[in-house]
């Protein structure tokens, strides 16, 4: 199991490294250099639109990959996802700005970032699946936990790299070439999680319906004719974890640099300091999803994060940076809360044979709902002057819609619900 979680969370955390440098990148000098003919308001929105993109694919990817992993298995899944994302990251980093390729320069990025979402989509239900069904049950949440201490890890991989480039570089360079080095340095990263997972075992679970052959020939019509409920349930239910993350990670970069006059460096180890201390509580998180159960740790989280929300923004607002790093870890706790136990609540809620295609596809569903649209609502209702209490409004907004999600959800925890809505022992 040791092996296996470690496999699972540095593969994981490369692939989200990936994914938030590009984030880091939309936030800090993505719009002046692809969108130069745009106001600066314009071209932040315009940015964090080719970053939404990477959500959108995100569900046709864990369609596409939940398919291979339901019908051929998981271990397939966590090579070809790897091998995607990484290509498309390195291929952004040589993306020349629109002075050099003018329009084309932009329609190239959407187009990598939309690969990049789409490898992304694949990876979570293939890592998560390795982990949960080698684990043994009583410790099932402790396991699945360790591939959502990835992109912890991931995030702080990628905006720690960019941090020693802002602060090493000159802000001339760093907008001409330093944010490239991220995007270049995923090639390597990608080929030592290869190289990592090469000696990985596929499940016990899926080689006993490989066996008996009784492997979905079609996992996403499955989960559409008799799990869509489940599916929209999990993907409303999840979506607050991704708002309160995104609004973190990548608006609050731009509104404190932009809006606030807040260093740039500064802000980045602001909630570079909230994720780690995120990542380092997740095991702990999911040993009391293992004792007490998925669902009321995740009820708690979206409560937590509808009450945070505005006391948040206030800390946020004043720009000193103790209170914006005690604001950003109050909504990260709440927001691992949840996501601390998710790794094994949404596969558990589904049959095997249909296992990689569903939970995955509700899991990065949410990802549409709460990451993509997020930084581009946040932009456009904090334009005006004072704090940004509208962010904080829709943010609550989100966690409350969540948390209706939730209680419509079962436990799977056998010692308080003995089977799942699917009638699958949990």
């Amino acid at each position: 199991m040791g092996r296996l979680a470690a496999a699972s969370l540095v593969g994981t955390a490369i692939e989200f490294f990936d994914f938030f440098v590009y984030g880091t990148a939309a936030a800090l000098v993505l719009g002046p250099l692809f969108f130069p003919t745009f106001s600066p308001l314009a071209g932040t929105l315009a940015a964090f639109g080719t970053f939404a993109v990477g959500f959108v694919a995100r569900p046709l990817g864990s369609a596409l990959f939940g398919h291979v992993g339901d019908r051929y298995g998981r271990r397939p899944v966590m090579f070809a996802s790897l091998v995607l994302t990484g290509c498309a990251t390195v291929a952004v980093g040589c993306v020349p700005s629109y002075a050099t390729l003018g329009i084309t320069a932009p329609v190239l990025l959407l187009v990598l970032r939309f690969l990049q979402g789409l490898g992304l989509g694949g990876e979570w239900g293939g890592a998560v699946l390795l982990t949960a069904e080698h684990a043994p049950e009583g410790r099932r949440g402790l396991w699945a936990s360790f591939p959502q201490i990835g992109p912890p890890v991931g995030f702080l991989l990628a905006n720690g790299v960019m941090l020693a480039l802002s602060a090493g570089l000159t802000d001339a360079q760093f907008r001409e070439w330093g944010w490239r080095v991220p995007f270049w340095a995923a090639g390597l990263l990608a080929a030592g999680g290869l190289l990592l997972r090469s000696s990985l075992a596929e499940t016990p679970q899926f080689q006993e319906l490989a066996a008996s052959g009784r492997q979905a020939n079609a996992p996403l019509a499955e989960v559409a004719r008799g799990h869509w409920r489940l599916v929209l349930l999990t993907a409303g239910a999840l979506a607050v974890g991704y708002a309160v993350f995104y609004t973190v990670s990548t608006w609050a970069l731009a509104y404190g640099t932009e809006r606030l006059g807040v260093d740039r460096t500064v802000m980045l180890v602001c909630v570079m300091g909230a994720v780690a201390i995120s990542g380092i509580v997740t095991p702990f998180v999911a040993i009391l999803g293992d004792r007490y159960g998925r669902r009321p740790l995740c009820l708690a989280g979206c409560a937590a994060s509808a009450v945070w929300m505005f006391p948040m923004m206030g800390l946020f607002h004043t720009g000193r940076p103790m209170l914006m790093f005690l604001g950003f870890t109050g909504a990260l706790l709440a927001f691992i809360t949840m996501f601390a136990v998710v790794a094994a609540y949404l596969p558990e809620l589904y049959e095997p044979r249909v296992r990689c295609t569903g939970a995955a596809v509700g899991y990065n569903l949410a990802g549409v709902l709460g990451g993509a649209l997020t930084p581009i609502v946040a932009t456009a209702v904090s334009s005006g002057t004072g704090a940004p209490w509208g962010v904080a409004a829709y943010l609550t907004v989100v966690a409350l819609l969540s948390l209706g999600c939730f209680a419509l959800l079962p436990e799977t925890l056998p010692a308080a619900s003995a089977e799942s809505p699917e009638g699958v022992p949990a």
